[in-house]
């Protein structure tokens, strides 16, 4: 990937910064009603941020995830944006949480490295869409993985370095592009923007000197999926390349003839590898990961299944936090390589940032609210970020 290509897709930081100060200045003026916003895909280069919540030590709540949002060459939303102050909200109390802003980086997953290479799309995939990157030849892809929280010194083994994130771009022609971003974890703890918001204010008010039972306590108990999110062990992997990532949100995939399914992403590696055991984890270097995935793709290529869990009648479509059963089929979409890490990939990965909103023809958002919160929350935390 040419240093030109990157900076062709970061040349819309001017529209994002522009975007967010109006964002906040409906904050200021207090309006009720929502914005002016966008609901079709006409709608050009809406960007936005990611989002972490990091460990408390009471409750071992480790990262908790929005995984990120951008500039994006357009942007399909299916409903309501939420109310503008929980938006701003949610970026001010992450930015509190992570000890930020810390400039120059990411708001959540500011750790982070990138990788290139191609995906080869299946034959399946035209039975559940007529998405122009998976019905056609190979397509060039941009990949960043990450360590969870905004903190962009956090050693790779630390237990808030999980879940971690992988965001995959696939470049399109006439500089058009689509992204998948996905975490290695299964679902996701809350079931909408203002349970998260409560989630980061009950963990931001449960200190040492908090009386019991603590907020976040409290919280857990009335949110079985947070709480189990927060029991579910995450060991430290020996790569990202041999972790399972998960698309938290459903969206619809409609094929040729018509026929619309809901779905999520799963990207799964090819060759597999158990995860450090505690004692080994303990003695990693605080950038193994970092480090280990150049050496890996100088030896040979990397690859990743990516599928589509598809939903039934009666699974959850718009709630990210209800986990499907693994007796739903899947199909696969095709197959990911990655070849080769990016040049200054530290500085290239600053100039981009990764969209699930950034859809092509034959794949529309679900109205998960979640899903559909990110455009202005986002907008606000990276035109923060592009202004320091």
């Amino acid at each position: 990937m040419q240093s030109s290509d990157i900076k062709s897709m970061s040349i819309q930081r001017t529209k994002l910064v522009v975007l967010s100060l109006f964002h906040e200045k409906m904050l200021l003026l207090k309006r009720s009603a929502h914005p002016p916003f966008f609901k079709e895909k006409s709608m050009k280069t809406i960007p936005s941020r990611s989002f972490f919540v990091p460990t408390i030590s009471l409750v071992s709540v480790t990262f908790l995830t929005l995984v990120g949002i951008v500039a994006a060459p357009h942007i399909a939303l299916a409903g309501d944006v939420p109310p503008q102050d929980v938006n701003v909200e949610l970026v001010d109390t992450l930015t509190a949480l992570a000890k930020g802003p810390h400039a120059g980086f990411r708001s959540n997953h500011a750790k982070g490295i990138m990788a290139t290479g191609f995906f080869t799309p299946s034959p399946k995939a035209a039975r559940l869409t007529k998405a122009s990157h998976v019905n056609g030849g190979n397509v060039p892809v941009l990949v960043r993985f990450s360590n969870g929280t905004g903190v962009p010194t956090i050693p790779d083994a630390d237990p808030n370095s999980s879940p971690h994130g992988m965001a995959i771009r696939f470049l399109l022609p006439d500089s058009d592009y689509t992204d998948i971003v996905s975490i290695s974890y299964n679902g996701f703890p809350v079931a909408t923007p203002e349970d998260f918001l409560s989630l980061l204010k009950a963990i931001q008010a449960s200190g040492p000197d908090a009386s019991k039972p603590t907020p976040i306590e409290q919280f857990l108990g009335s949110h079985p999926a947070a709480l189990q999110f927060v029991n579910t062990p995450k060991p430290a992997p020996t790569s990202f390349t041999t972790l399972s990532y998960f698309g938290v949100n459903a969206f619809k995939f409609t094929n040729r003839k018509g026929v619309s399914r809901f779905g999520r992403y799963r990207i799964v590696p090819l060759n597999p590898e158990p995860a450090l055991r505690s004692k080994q984890a303990a003695n990693m270097s605080p950038d193994y990961l970092m480090a280990e995935l150049p050496t890996r793709l100088l030896k040979r290529e990397v690859k990743f299944k990516i599928s589509v869990q598809l939903a039934n009648a009666t699974d959850a479509i718009n709630n990210g936090s209800v986990v499907w059963p693994e007796s739903r089929p899947q199909v696969e979409l095709g197959i990911l390589t990655l070849k080769a890490i990016v040049a200054n990939s530290k500085d290239e990965e600053k100039k981009l940032m990764f969209s699930p909103l950034a859809l092509p023809d034959g794949i529309a958002p679900s109205n998960d609210p979640v899903l559909l919160s990110r455009p202005a929350a986002y907008a606000v935390s990276y035109g923060r970020r592009a202004s320091q």
